[in-house]
């Protein structure tokens, strides 16, 4: 099985990202990998795409995929783009690693026509029951980290993410659930473990 074929069968948010998007647009991917996601879009949907890394060997990687990559440290912004130069922004389980998540979302929306982006919902079910009866932080395997070892420093729920954008005049456009069950759908704050939205700017 090849990096790209285990990326998505490891990674069921890209999945879902992939029906998203559309034919030959351009396409900024933030956290990019080894780049099997964005070789998978160029190869099956003619996309242009850029990948922005922070990891040397992962930044090896994309080339040796044939795909553009950026060193960049997603903490600093994105002042290396123009406003307005891609059509997608992506940003994949991710957010969650980011100092300022909030200011993220918005370089992404001024970089971007749309933002596509998945989050960790630590608000998930079996997480709380991890908290309520071990008394440890939650191990899953969307969070496979000991406490003192994670590189997620901000870990927020669902209702945590939808608040942020209303606070920030982000429109939500779309939400999905990677477990796509009636009870994720009717209470995804409890049962959906991981979530994917499709955002743009709320210009009222």
């Amino acid at each position: 099985m090849n990096n790209i074929q285990n990326t998505l069968k490891n990674r069921k948010d890209l999945r879902l990202m992939l029906d998203l998007i559309p034919d030959g647009v351009k396409v900024l991917d933030l956290g990019c990998g080894d780049g099997s996601f964005l070789k998978m879009l160029k190869n099956t949907k003619n996309v242009k795409p850029i990948g922005v890394e922070n990891s040397q060997n992962a930044i090896i990687d994309c080339i040796q995929n044939g795909i553009p990559v950026i060193n960049c440290d997603l903490n600093n912004g994105l002042k290396e783009f123009p406003d307005k130069s891609f059509d997608i922004v992506l940003l994949g389980r991710t957010l969650q690693a980011i100092h300022r998540p909030d200011d993220i979302l918005k370089e992404m929306l001024r970089v971007g026509d749309t933002v596509v982006v998945s989050i960790i919902n630590i608000g998930y079910y079996k997480s709380r029951f991890q908290l309520l009866f071990n008394g440890k932080m939650p191990e899953t395997k969307t969070i496979p980290y000991k406490w003192y070892n994670t590189p997620n420093i901000h870990l927020s729920t669902i209702n945590d993410f939808k608040f942020l954008c209303k606070s920030s005049n982000i429109k939500i456009i779309k939400e999905i659930y990677t477990n796509n069950s009636i009870t994720a759908k009717l209470l995804p704050n409890l049962f959906a473990e991981t979530a994917v939205f499709v955002i743009k700017n709320d210009n009222k």
